[in-house]
């Protein structure tokens, strides 16, 4: 197949599966962002382009993905390499014939409350979801989730993580009529005071097709919060694992 030419969207297949990135900067990505916030431009070869994985842009039309695949979605800081790339790589790889799209949602230093249903972040993700698929034919397969950051500086928002994601996840299946999406969430390698309390509320959820991937471990910036880019792949060939151990091929 070759690939496509960005200049021209007629000549772009649409995708045939379709997964949502959502969250807040870790899943933005901020892999080869420096300190003077700006991104170094490093692609790895697991995270290059490839003909068969497209994006869903600002504009909400598909595109060729690239990185930095939330640069026109998290604008008010620098985007760098995140996970999400490598994941569809590693799909592509091993989904013969299948063409992946993603839709970027995630905008950093966000709060689960500020994913609830009725918020501007959550409504602009259920809305961009729905288009994705307006504009392919294809289907939703999954939602990869990387929040919690933000909810780890104190008592009573850690305290009240699972509740709020438990709801989270209920809205957004009832919101796109997918009752049984499936949900990849990722326990923070990262995080303030209560990051533990957030990781076992993450690690905790006990509900059908939900997964959890963890991060702990995975090297961080000197900022001792967001992974760098080598990590970034790493975690993106984990969610592909569990994509492809648990959902993939379970329509």
């Amino acid at each position: 197949m070759e690939a496509p030419n960005p200049g021209q969207k007629s000549d772009i297949q649409n995708p045939t599966q379709i997964f949502i990135l959502s969250g807040q900067s870790n899943m933005a990505g901020r892999g080869g962002v420096t300190k003077h916030h700006h991104w170094d431009g490093v692609v790895p070869h697991e995270c290059q382009p490839h003909p068969s994985i497209l994006r869903f842009s600002s504009k909400l039309h598909w595109e060729p993905a690239r990185e930095p695949l939330h640069a026109d979605i998290d604008t008010k800081k620098a985007c760098g390499v995140g996970p999400g790339m490598s994941f569809a790589n590693a799909v592509v790889a091993r989904a013969e014939g299948e063409r992946v799209g993603l839709v970027p949602c995630a905008v950093g230093g966000t709060a689960i409350k500020e994913w609830a249903r009725g918020e501007e972040l959550y409504e602009s993700m259920v809305a961009r979801s729905k288009e994705s698929v307006n504009k392919s034919g294809g289907g939703i397969k999954a939602l990869l989730w990387y929040q919690g950051e933000s909810d780890a500086s104190t008592d009573h928002d850690a305290e009240a993580y699972q509740q709020n994601m438990e709801a989270f996840i209920s809205n957004v299946r009832e919101d796109l009529e997918l009752p049984s999406l499936p949900i990849i969430q990722v326990a923070l390698a990262s995080g303030d005071k209560y990051k533990e309390k957030v990781r076992e509320a993450q690690l905790g959820i006990n509900l059908q097709n939900v997964v959890c991937v963890d991060a702990k471990g995975l090297h961080l910036k000197e900022d001792h919060l967001h992974l760098t880019t080598e990590a970034q792949v790493k975690l993106g060939h984990m969610l592909a694992e569990a994509y492809l151990k648990h959902f993939a091929g379970s329509d």
